[in-house]
């Protein structure tokens, strides 16, 4: 099998995956916007009155500061409990460490040409060049749009943050590249694929905004087209011999968990920090972005 096949399965399973979970009417899930989970969360705990009273700040949007506070330490627990499995795995030389060796050798002998270029076009979407040139631009094409000059702040934190965390993660672990054939030019620390740690949360951040007042449908071919880019530049790291497969793996979990707690701060679709979603009174209009029925808050005292 091709390389760049592998990729592109690779990448179309992903999106498959997250297209239907963000479709579906009863997973209740939006892989990009954590406000169908909460409403999940809230109506569990309407059958449980004595615990929904005491949960209620750590899971109401209104009360912000215990809901960011309570989701975020969870999402950073989260990942680095999956990090430090990894590096786990990696240390013991087991199946994972075997993984590695094969992925990285394999993808570098069967190389040509043809297939460096293809891998070489779609790493590129994770790089920082391209991946902040993005985020510029639907900054600007959303605040032409909405007005709301939080979209800047927003993307600035996505970026500064997944580069902060990449290399620092880097030069923390100090891996080093597999000692194969390196079909693309590659510097520095192996571990975490900072491509990949870049790829996961700009595209996931891009699909936030650009869904924001869409329908259902829309939000969940922006959140499959995310996966499928983010997905993609991490196979084609690997398979182009400058990554191992481990590398990779974490480099999407910190990207995606990166964009998790960035998007609770800024609120999801709404983009205002520390605002709930947005609930829109009788006859008035909503503050913030424009969100869809099904994913705003209920009002207070509403159960």
């Amino acid at each position: 099998m091709k390389p760049p096949l592998i990729v592109l399965l690779c990448g179309l399973g992903a999106a498959f995956l997250v297209f239907v979970a963000s479709a579906s009417r009863r997973l209740h899930v939006d892989p990009i916007d954590t406000a169908v989970e909460q409403r999940a969360v809230r109506r569990s705990l309407l059958r449980h009155p004595r615990v929904r009273r005491f949960l209620r700040e750590r899971v109401d949007r209104r009360t912000a500061g215990g809901f960011l506070l309570t989701v975020s330490f969870a999402v950073v627990f989260l990942v680095a409990i999956a990090v430090g499995w990894l590096l786990g795995l990696i240390r013991e030389h087991s199946w994972l460490s075997n993984a590695d060796k094969s992925l990285a050798k394999w993808g570098s002998e069967h190389g040509t040409s043809t297939t460096v270029d293809v891998l070489t076009s779609i790493t590129q979407l994770g790089s920082s060049v391209v991946a902040i040139s993005g985020l510029a631009i639907v900054g600007c094409l959303d605040y032409y749009r909405r007005h709301n000059a939080e979209v800047f702040a927003f993307f600035a934190v996505i970026s500064v943050g997944q580069l902060l965390l990449a290399n620092v993660l880097k030069w923390a672990v100090a891996r080093e590249r597999p000692a194969v054939l390196h079909l693309v030019k590659a510097s520095g620390y192996s571990f975490p694929s900072g491509h990949s740690v870049t790829a996961a949360a700009s595209m996931s951040a891009i699909a936030l905004v650009l869904g924001a007042g869409t329908s259902r449908r829309a939000r969940a071919a922006l959140a499959a087209a995310a996966a499928l880019v983010a997905v993609s530049v991490a196979t084609s790291r690997a398979l182009l011999g400058v990554h191992w497969l481990s590398d990779v793996i974490a480099g999407l979990l910190i990207g995606w968990g990166w964009f998790t707690i960035a998007a609770i701060l800024f609120g999801g679709r709404v983009a205002r920090l520390g605002d709930p979603v947005s609930v829109r009174p009788a006859g008035g209009t909503a503050s913030g972005l424009s969100v869809p029925a099904e994913h705003r808050a209920s009002a207070p005292g509403d159960g």
